[in-house]
């Protein structure tokens, strides 16, 4: 009974024997051939797996996008808003009660509609008076005229007198108080018409002094209808009928929205890529694009934020885009070659300078400085790299300059 244990120990005590000290005939043994190839094999292999992992596990693995240039229009990109093209806050220029209907914010007025109507008062005697002057001031120019005529006659009547005189003084057939006598005369005379002349200059005075007297009564009275400047939308009521306006209070506020502009303003260092008459569009909030043209470019930067206002004038004949809505602007400059990449390719450098990761030829990787055009939905546009060019998308900032790679590439997306 105690026979089979004993076998059964004895053969599992003589397997683990060759298991252990004779594996390698135990494997000879098992596939039927010599037992010293099996182990050169093994250990030739081994070798090279160790020689190869060991390389392998010098290179850092990274995933990289084999980039082709694209030529690109390089828009400049601003936030901006929409403006009216004229806004004014038309006021009253004289004082009186209203006595118009008001027009109600909303409504649109021509150039010249009436917006507010002030009550005359006293303006149109004022001007009635003012119109008498003047008829006083004109009906004196021709007894002044007359006087200088007279005047003038006899100063010529008293030197040729006083020519006579002196010929008969000359010839002895006169004294010489005659000659005096004459002189005299003529002196008076110049004195008279010199009196003429002023009095007739002081009638002239007075008809320019009642001719502006005149036209400011008339102008007073044109002040009290209170017109509109150009076409335009009512921002807000006009004065309420029996108000009483002052000099300097607002009427109404008008705007003119046909066409309207967009205001951006343009960093210092894309300045340079604007010019007036370029093309340009907006996005407005609401995703409506518009299109138009820069019509203007500030020559001077604002203190504080070092940009320059651009305008760009842009049609709105249904006026369907209001003043202060926030636009997207793009203005369209010379293009430029650029790649399309992944937003988080980018990298800074030691210095804090912006670029990306390349593998050259021989794996070798190497930072590479960019600059951004644009950033879209799809990536960014980046310029300063060559027309093609392996960059790093994933692992970039666990190398570099001069780290060995084992780049995984990716298809270029279309």
């Amino acid at each position: 009974m105690k026979l089979f244990p004993i076998l059964t120990a004895i053969l599992v005590a003589a397997f683990l024997y060759f298991l252990v000290l004779e594996r390698e005939t135990l494997l000879a043994f098992a596939t039927g051939g010599d037992a010293e190839a099996p182990a050169e094999m093994v250990d030739e292999t081994e070798t090279a797996d160790a020689t190869s992992a060991e390389e392998t596990d010098d290179r850092v693995s990274v995933i990289a996008l084999k980039s082709v240039s694209q030529v690109i229009d390089s828009a400049v990109i601003l936030r901006g808003r929409t403006e009216a093209a004229r806004q004014v806050n038309v006021a009253a220029e004289t004082s009186g009660s209203v006595i118009s209907q008001p027009l109600r914010k909303g409504a649109y007025v021509n150039e010249g509609d009436l917006m507010c109507e002030l009550d005359p008062g006293t303006r149109a005697a004022s001007v009635a008076e003012a119109k008498a002057r003047l008829a006083e001031a004109q009906a004196r120019v021709p007894e002044t005229e007359a006087r200088v005529t007279e005047a003038q006659a006899r100063l010529t009547e008293a030197e040729n007198n006083e020519e006579i005189a002196t010929k008969l003084f000359n010839s002895g057939n006169a004294a010489e108080t005659r000659v005096t006598s004459a002189k005299a005369v003529v002196e008076a005379a110049r004195a008279g018409l010199a009196s003429a002349k002023s009095g007739m200059q002081s009638t002239q005075a007075g008809i320019q002094a009642a001719e502006a007297g005149l036209a400011a009564a008339e102008k007073e009275m044109d002040r009290l209808t209170i017109t509109a400047p150009f076409a335009g939308l009512l921002e807000s009521d006009t004065a309420e009928f029996g108000s009483l306006m002052q000099p300097g209070m607002a009427c109404a506020t008008v705007i003119q929205l046909d066409p309207i502009k967009l205001v951006g303003f343009v960093p210092e260092t894309e300045v340079s890529k604007v010019t007036v008459g370029a093309l340009a569009g907006g996005r407005l909030a609401d995703g409506n694009d518009v299109q138009g043209r820069v019509t203007f470019l500030s020559k001077s930067a604002d203190l504080t934020t070092r940009t320059f206002r651009v305008e760009i004038e842009v049609p709105n004949e249904d006026n369907a885009i209001r003043d202060g809505q926030t636009a997207e602007i793009l203005i369209a400059a010379d293009g430029a070659s650029a790649h399309l990449l992944p937003a988080s390719a980018m990298t800074l450098n030691n210095d804090g300078e912006l670029g990306v990761r390349i593998v050259d030829d021989s794996s070798i990787t190497r930072f590479a400085p960019v600059s951004l055009l644009r950033d879209t939905v799809d990536g960014v546009w980046l310029a300063g790299l060559p027309d093609t060019t392996d960059v790093i998308i994933v692992g970039q900032e666990y190398v570099v300059d001069g780290v060995a790679v084992n780049a995984t590439y990716e298809e270029t997306p279309q």
